[in-house]
């Protein structure tokens, strides 16, 4: 669990890190959904490259995890990244959080210590050999996802994407399951190397066009419930005797403060900070630091 709230550390930092270099870099008349050409010129940018290494870290911590615990405890402590970037905004970019945000971040805290307290070790059940093909094959639509989202509206743009991404980051974490070695014939390598692939493209569409807050809220939604859903029906993920009750709690809990926090996905810029804490939603305007829950 310690691996897996440091993991959410990283990535929060390095969404910061991203989402400035993508805004910095993106063309504003382009309304694709997957652009890789946004994605070559934010690498580029040092503060994207800054991100890929928070994010490299940050995999490594996830791995680790989820070699360790059941993925929903995993997914739940990836989405508490937004709560680190809502504290350290505080500190940082002077931003002042509202009681209810306070309230959300303590009950991040709170449901992942009860998820802690719950938690069983990971699933020992023996996943269907399909599971590896149906992987591969959530990366590839994952990609198509993005492809179509640039013909729908601002706002459902950004939704699809992050929900999207959501999913792409999703297939990694359960791939890692059913890879006990780097095995070049296992569809799961090539679904993780993919699905992490799609979902950074999609991801980085998403931060510089439309609403970035929409964005994380489908992204929290997607990269949790989905690989919880395959963990507990295909690889035997459980609680502790008797606390199936205490994980669900302290899941919905952790999920919900997430969601509660979802406008920290952009960050107002320094200078608007102090006086306002609403973050614009119009891509258009003056571009901030934003921040990712996951994990990515």
């Amino acid at each position: 669990m310690f691996c897996a709230i440091a993991a959410a550390v990283c990535y929060g930092l390095a969404t910061v890190f991203q989402a400035v270099a993508a805004r910095a870099v993106a063309d504003p008349g382009d309304t694709s959904g997957v652009d890789a050409a946004l994605f070559l010129r934010a690498l580029r940018q040092w503060r994207y490259l800054a991100g890929l290494v928070l994010d490299g870290a940050g995999f490594t911590l996830q791995i680790v995890a989820l070699r360790l615990i059941p993925i929903y405890a995993v997914g739940a402590a990836l989405a508490a990244s937004l709560a680190v970037t809502a504290v350290a905004a505080t500190r940082v970019l002077s931003v002042r959080l509202s009681r209810i945000e306070w309230t959300a971040v303590g009950a991040v805290c709170a449901g992942l210590g009860l998820l802690g307290l719950a938690s069983g070790p990971e699933g020992t059940a023996v996943p269907p050999p399909a599971l590896k093909w149906a992987l591969l094959g959530t990366a590839v639509v994952v990609l198509l996802i993005g492809a179509a989202a640039g013909r729908l509206p601002g706002r459902s743009r950004a939704l699809v994407l992050g929900m999207g991404a959501g999913i792409g980051f999703g297939v990694p974490e359960v791939a890692v399951r059913l890879l006990d070695s780097v095995d070049f014939g296992n569809p799961a390598l090539y679904a993780l190397l993919l699905g992490g692939a799609a979902a950074f493209l999609l991801l980085t569409s998403a931060f510089a066009r439309g609403s970035v807050t929409t964005a994380t809220a489908g992204l929290v939604l997607t990269e949790t419930l989905l690989p919880s859903a395959v963990g507990v029906v295909w690889l035997g993920d459980r609680t502790r005797e008797g606390m199936a009750w205490l994980a669900i709690t302290g899941f919905v809990i952790s999920v919900a403060g997430a969601l509660a926090l979802a406008r920290f996905g952009e960050l107002p810029a320094p200078e608007a900070a102090v006086a306002d804490t609403v973050v614009p939603d119009d891509p258009a305007g003056p571009a901030g630091p934003a921040g990712r829950p996951e994990g990515h």
